[in-house]
């Protein structure tokens, strides 16, 4: 069994067009501590995940670990139905394969209900990378957004390089370059390390597929590290979050 109500409708279309964005077919896991959706692209190159937390949602219940898939793009359009006066419920019927949506209004208790089938899949949930990153940097959502747009017009890697305290983003090619330096408070609202010195490389075609949920979140938080792989956090609304994990472009 798995039912879970949400109050802010309104704010959900962003999650439902972030998965939409990048998925076809969404596998869903719902656990006692979230609910998730994680993809692997098809080249291994980037994991996506996001997740909402049990406390986000006004009522929660799921008696075991579930999982189901269903059409991304079906969800999405559901979900842009609701309005700022609806509860936002779904139900899980196991038995007959369907997810059941339902608009509660919360003036009037009127209901809507819409249900999708569950697509007949097995997905095995992909595990999260456990891995240490000396540097953690937090931007305005906005600010990080302008530079991705930078690095897109002038090559197809950047590099992120801290050194004595700052962080430099920087990308060329024939005839034309990119340089950034930022610091905590100039404009990053938060920069932190537990290493001297790290630089890596990145596909900036990778970096700006992250810009999908831009709109949902109000701050972006970024870790890497020496030829390991990227953690780009989005903060979005009512305790969710958006993460993508890239993998670096190893220097010679």
């Amino acid at each position: 069994m798995f039912r879970a109500s949400y109050t802010a409708t309104s704010k959900f279309k962003y999650i439902t067009q972030t998965i939409a964005k990048i998925t076809d077919e969404a596998p869903f896991y719902a656990t006692q501590d979230a609910l998730e959706v994680r993809v692997l692209s098809p080249d291994k190159t980037t994991l996506t995940i996001v997740k909402i937390p049990s406390i986000a949602f006004e009522e929660y219940e799921v008696d075991e670990e579930k999982h189901f898939v269903i059409g991304a793009g079906e969800l999405n359009k559901i979900v842009k139905r609701g309005t700022r006066n609806d509860i936002l419920v779904f139900e899980l019927d196991e038995e007959k394969n369907q997810l059941k949506i339902i608009f509660r209004n919360k003036k009037t208790g009127i209901e809507r209900s819409f249900v999708l089938e569950t697509k007949p899949r097995t997905v095995e949930k992909i595990p999260e990378p456990q891995i240490d990153l000396g540097v953690t940097a937090r931007f305005v959502a906005d600010d990080y957004k302008h530079i991705i747009r930078d690095l897109k017009i002038i090559g197809e890697e950047a590099v992120f390089h801290y050194k004595d305290g700052k962080l430099y983003i920087y990308s060329h090619a024939e005839q034309k370059e990119y340089r950034g330096e930022f610091s905590e408070g100039n404009p990053l609202t938060y920069l932190s390390a537990t290493i001297d010195e790290a630089r890596a490389r990145y596909s900036v075609g990778l970096l700006e597929a992250t810009l999908k949920p831009i709109q949902a979140a109000k701050f972006v938080t970024l870790s890497f590290d020496r030829d390991k792989p990227m953690k780009i956090e989005f903060e979005i609304t009512e305790g969710g979050y958006v993460v993508y994990w890239i993998v670096p472009r190893i220097e010679a």
